[in-house]
């Protein structure tokens, strides 16, 4: 008799991504247990990632003369491509699927003009309520007051295929990284500021910066995850899996 192969990792201590715990704020009951499942049982089977389409993406905002063809230029990179397997294959279309996308639409980003773009450097994950919380940050922004005051934001990207994204789950992202720059605190008297801390839908185009209520929302994310950890124990591993 052989061995069930393993399905899932067990993740034994509470971990969620800024991702996630936007969909958690704005998500059902049903669908709150569904991410928290996923969570702290993470699937072993391999996944594909966006993350060569975020980077060519991060990159093309940096950039001191960006052009649409450009953009253009690295999805046909990509579909063009040697892949060694079929999984390959599908990751190098995907994230050509994901910046043939964004090039259709990156006409309606809207960015603060008096801005700087910037590499995102590290991000470090946070404790938010006994919950460790990742931040995928992708660029940086950065800008000099007129008094000479230092404010400074992020940009983080969401896509998913054939739909855009709720305006409720950019606006708990867009608060979560508020907090979270102000939080690292990586640069000294710097002040993260609303409109520069924007969650950008790679489908629509459409940017969110933080809400007003931003304050108010975190702390909602702060009880929330106080009320993740103290449940992480009781969450029950998917049916029919093999830890």
């Amino acid at each position: 008799m052989t061995e069930d192969k393993k399905t899932h990792r067990l993740v034994k201590t509470p971990q969620i991504s800024s991702r996630y715990l936007a969909d958690y704020m704005a998500a059902s009951e049903i669908g709150k247990r569904n991410i928290l499942t996923a969570c702290k049982y993470q699937a072993i089977a391999r996944i594909v990632q966006h993350d060569e389409a975020k980077q060519t993406i991060s990159k093309f905002f940096r950039s001191e003369n960006p052009l649409v063809t450009d953009l253009d230029d690295a999805a046909n990179h990509l579909r063009a491509r040697m892949a060694d397997s079929d999984f390959d294959r599908d990751v190098y279309d995907h994230n050509a699927d994901y910046i043939d996308r964004f090039s259709k639409v990156v006409h309606i980003v809207e960015l603060p003009n008096d801005a700087a773009i910037l590499a995102p450097g590290q991000s470090p994950k946070i404790d938010i309520g006994g919950v460790k919380v990742s931040a995928d940050i992708q660029f940086r922004l950065r800008r000099i007051t007129k008094t000479n005051k230092v404010k400074i934001g992020a940009a983080v990207f969401r896509y998913a295929k054939g739909k855009p994204l709720k305006p409720e789950i950019a606006s708990w992202q867009s608060a979560f990284l508020l907090a979270y720059l102000a939080d690292t605190a990586l640069e000294i008297d710097a002040e993260p500021e609303p409109k520069l801390c924007v969650t950008i839908d790679m489908y629509s185009g459409k940017t969110c910066p933080a809400p007003t209520d931003s304050v108010s929302r975190f702390k909602n994310m702060q009880a929330a995850c106080a009320a993740i950890a103290e449940r992480w124990d009781n969450i029950k591993p998917p049916a029919n899996s093999v830890l």
